[in-house]
């Protein structure tokens, strides 16, 4: 059950209140008036079934809502009420399964920012997969891999195109390019000093390395495991049930291909570049096509959805008493 906190202003209102109380979704309808100041107006609350809540947001913004005041959609943790229970179980669709677009979108949005913190993530990870990749340590190597921050940048390329969001394309595949770019840059500058010092020398990195060969050397299944990640990652940051996103983290090695860019790079190491750069791509690629496909197939069932939910509501409606 999520809770819906809309700030109307005065002249929308009504079309607002009718809006809500017309859906058979909506339960525990509330509306105080003259309760907001900026923008001036009204506070209008409800609680929705997760299922239900992408076709009341758009209903919203259609009524002009977003544009003139706000939407907040808010998941309740614990709630107690026959209505909304007997709300959510005439709702089509599953809890779990369903997809909160303006969520989703949200989110793909702040995490896709390119900002100081963004960058430090990036720049700290491809460091620790650097120093993994020295000591051919599997155990860094899954560090460098948790803590780097590119999956919802990466995901975010095919949510924009799913959704037709070009401004989050932009955002995502800037934050994606400058990214990887500081943290590989910041890398190498390390790996000089670290050469400088005599503490790594190019035999440390073209040595063998059985725990982390997988870095450099790209086969199918470095891009079918990028695949299956990339749809279970799109699946975590849509589902109510989150929880698989370490998992995907730890699967593919973007980062790690990143860190042996920039000791290829400090010690002149063609092979070792030409290896990584082509994991780095080919992972990335297949994590946003994989992303895109997994969004596309939940936008295609959920809009099935949506349909017959309108189908209920027209048949409620002709039928107060009918379920």
């Amino acid at each position: 059950m999520q809770h819906l906190r809309i700030t109307s202003p005065r002249d929308l209102t009504p079309a607002v209140v009718d809006a809500l109380k017309c859906d058979p979704a909506v339960t525990s309808l509330t509306c105080v008036h003259g309760a907001a100041l900026v923008p001036e107006g009204d506070v209008v609350e409800a609680d929705v079934p997760r299922e239900a809540v992408n076709d009341v947001v758009d209903a919203l913004r259609d009524l002009g809502v977003a544009r003139e005041g706000s939407i907040h959609v808010v998941p309740i943790a614990t709630w107690l009420s026959q209505p909304a229970l007997d709300a959510e179980r005439r709702t089509p669709g599953s809890s779990a399964d369903s997809v909160v677009w303006a969520d989703v979108t949200q989110r793909a949005f702040e995490e896709s920012e390119l900002n100081w913190t963004f960058l430090t993530f990036m720049s700290l990870a491809t460091l620790i997969a650097s120093i993994a990749i020295v000591l051919d340590s599997q155990i860094l190597v899954i560090g460098a891999m948790v803590l780097g921050p590119e999956f919802v940048p990466i995901a975010a390329l095919g949510l924009a195109l799913v959704r037709r969001r070009p401004t989050l394309l932009r955002y995502a595949a800037r934050s994606l390019v400058v990214g990887f770019a500081v943290a590989i840059v910041v890398t190498m500058l390390a790996a000089f000093a670290a050469r400088g010092l005599g503490w790594v020398t190019a035999a440390d990195v073209t040595a063998p390395r059985p725990a982390t060969a997988f870095i450099y050397t790209p086969d199918k299944w470095s891009f079918i495991v990028a695949v299956v990640a990339a749809a279970a990652g799109a699946l975590s940051l849509t589902s109510a049930k989150v929880g698989g996103l370490s998992g995907v983290f730890i699967s593919v090695t973007t980062i790690p291909a990143a860190g042996n860019v920039a000791l290829g790079l400090a010690f002149g190491l063609p092979d070792e570049i030409r290896g990584s750069v082509l994991q780095l791509l080919l992972n990335i690629s297949g994590m946003a096509v994989a992303g895109w496909l997994a969004l596309a197939f939940q936008q295609a069932v959920w809009s099935r959805m949506s349909a017959r939910r309108a189908h209920l509501v027209a048949r409620l409606r002709r039928h107060p008493g009918a379920e």
